[in-house]
């Protein structure tokens, strides 16, 4: 379990020991004999139910929007009259009783935001039929940075409701690391899918344009089909959008990338392809295949002085796809790959291969690494597995 999973856990057994505080706070309703369990067992339910109703919207990070969205369910977390949530600039919103105390509440919480802890304050109202007399503070903290604050107002001072701010607060602290962890995610398969597009070798595209310019007199109309899959592929490995796609577009942008290798290799590459259609549908991490193809074609044409073979495979494995990319090439060193798949390789040797592979457990989880097998003079087969179903994987 990670450590964000572990403070969810922690967070979400405080909040079940406050459960008699929210029992308390609430206007009491009658239990009929259909209900099931005591009164602070449906307490307990109650309050899981609607921490899980509060925490999508702040999976989205600290923003007015999410503040907004969250507030109501905060508030009915603590059974309080009032509740706001601020940045470190501004009152995000305000649930609740006594919208007249927002003008005052940054006022309050400055010190909380350069110190990072707990405050409690009166509010001095000079409404003598404002319920809210007193207030706590909590900050919300993310990676050792105070975002804002968690601000409750009662009628009076309570130590219990100290405690309640206190834990809702570390809950929503939860969910707003998770949002980092969800950016940061994002930020990493985004600078990961740069390294890949930077990887398509200069001297591919320079050879792919000479081969296409050299069919220019010869054979115009093969010149123009080549033109035509080199401006393909380009424009699949640059697009800009979705960090997924399907086995069927992967599939057809290696099609266009072997076309211009065959231009340039003529009879010395021999490809097979073997693709199941009810697998075509299946969405994959964007790039994911062709750097293992280029792999192939790479280890596959070194050295060989007769055709050079690879096979491609997209077959359906029951729940998930299985791809297999082979060739019959120069191999490696089973200690080398095994430094590549470490990051030890070097700035140069088999980035596609570790980035492939990382992308992979990032997405799926360790299971679904690459296997590899190869041995020098042996050549190498690549094995994936794809999930046909896995929760926010979708192509695009």
């Amino acid at each position: 379990m990670t450590g964000a999973g572990i403070a969810v856990l922690t967070v979400l057994a405080a909040l079940l020991t406050g459960a008699g505080f929210l029992l308390g706070r609430r206007t009491a309703r009658p239990v009929r004999p259909s209900d099931v369990g005591t009164p602070v067992e449906h307490a307990t339910f109650e309050t899981l139910h609607t921490a899980s109703l509060a925490a999508p919207p702040l999976r989205a990070g600290l923003t007015e929007e999410s503040a907004r969205r969250s507030a109501r369910r905060l508030r009915s977390l603590l059974g309080t009259d009032a509740l706001c949530l601020t940045d470190r600039d501004r009152v995000l919103v305000w649930d609740g009783a006594g919208h007249h105390h927002g003008k005052k509440v940054m006022e309050h919480v400055r010190g909380l935001l350069d110190s990072g802890r707990d405050t409690a304050f009166h509010s001095d109202c000079g409404d003598i039929d404002c319920p809210l007399r007193w207030a706590v503070a909590v900050p919300l903290t993310v990676d050792h940075r105070v975002l804002g604050a968690l601000v409750a107002y009662a009628p009076r001072e309570s130590a219990v409701l100290a405690r309640a701010a206190g834990e809702v607060a570390r809950w929503v602290c939860v969910q707003l690391e998770l949002a980092e962890l969800d950016r940061s995610r994002t930020q990493l398969i985004e600078a990961e899918i740069k390294a890949l597009r930077a990887q398509i070798s200069p001297h591919f595209i320079f050879n792919s344009l000479a081969a296409i310019a050299s069919f220019v007199r010869t054979d115009p109309e093969q010149a123009r089909e080549l033109l035509l899959e080199f401006a393909d592929f380009t424009r699949y490995s640059f697009r800009r959008h979705g960090e997924f796609t399907t086995l069927a577009d992967e599939l057809h942008s290696i099609d266009q990338y072997l076309a211009l290798v065959r231009a340039r290799f003529g009879e010395r590459l021999a490809v097979t392809l073997q693709v199941a259609p009810e697998v075509l549908p299946v969405a994959l991490p964007f790039l994911c295949l062709q750097p293992l193809v280029e792999n192939a074609v790479k280890h596959g044409l070194e050295g060989a002085v007769t055709t050079s073979r690879i096979t491609i495979s997209a077959l359906d494995a029951g729940s998930e796809a299985e791809v297999v990319i082979e060739d019959d090439g120069t191999g490696m060193d089973p200690g080398r790959l095994r430094q590549i798949l470490r990051g030890e390789g070097g700035a140069s040797s088999g980035i596609g291969l570790l980035n492939v592979d990382e992308r992979l457990r990032q997405v799926y989880g360790d299971d679904y690494g690459l296997v590899i097998e190869t041995g020098v003079g042996a050549g190498m087969r690549i094995t994936l597995r794809l999930p046909k179903y896995r929760a926010g994987v979708h192509g695009s």
